[in-house]
């Protein structure tokens, strides 16, 4: 065999064995998930979780709608668009874990209220007062 249809079938083997277009994706998501804990390092194991998961979701999700959304598909046709892509999806999955423990927090600091309790105060913070 030439040396370059080698290369080429050890390429398409690479290719195949990291997952093609969605091993790209876990990637983007993974790289997101580790740089987000090092940052905002978990308290507990069920953080760890939440965060793992919030992180790759919006890492997926969140690339996916931006690609969708810019109509970007063409990216995958090029090794250069793929990377690009890569680092799209890693972004979009950097402030997942942020507002989902925004959001928990959030809810935490209000679990004795009633929910006309919390709709009132969102009312009054939207209106500008306090």
């Amino acid at each position: 065999m030439e040396p370059t249809s080698s290369t080429t079938g050890a390429s398409f083997a690479a290719w195949k064995a990291i997952g093609g277009l969605a091993g790209m994706g876990a990637i983007g998501a993974g790289l997101a998930a580790i740089v987000v804990m090092c940052l905002m390092p978990p308290r507990t194991c069920s953080e760890w979780t939440v965060g793992l998961i919030s992180t790759v979701v919006g890492s997926i999700s969140g690339g996916a709608f931006v690609i969708q959304h810019y109509q970007l598909q063409h990216w995958m046709y090029s090794p250069f668009g793929l990377v690009a892509t890569l680092g799209l999806v890693f972004a979009c999955g950097l402030p997942a874990w942020a507002i989902v423990r925004w959001v928990f927090n959030f809810i935490d600091k209000r679990k004795a209220q009633d929910i006309s309790e919390v709709l009132a105060e969102l009312r009054r913070k939207a209106q500008g007062g306090e």
